[in-house]
């Protein structure tokens, strides 16, 4: 880690392998060659495909939250 740089600290520890889960499960969507287990090592890939599969996760989660705060607004009427 290059100097200075603090490490990214996680809100919910408990989500990191469920998180995990879905960038391989999206990377296998887009056809992209890293599979679980793999050490996290990306380098083959482009920018452009690492930044797809991190767009396509931001989209689900949100997507994901949206649905709990409707469901949640149902539940509270």
């Amino acid at each position: 880690m290059a100097k200075g740089r603090k490490k990214r600290k996680q809100l919910v520890p408990e989500a990191h392998q469920a998180l995990d889960n879905m960038k391989y499960e999206i990377a296998a969507e887009l056809g992209l060659p890293v599979y679980q287990g793999s050490e996290d090592y990306w380098g083959e890939l482009s920018a452009k495909n690492c930044g797809k599969v991190g767009g396509t996760m931001v989209k689900r989660l949100m997507s994901l939250a949206e649905s709990q705060l409707v469901s949640n607004s149902n539940i509270q009427k």
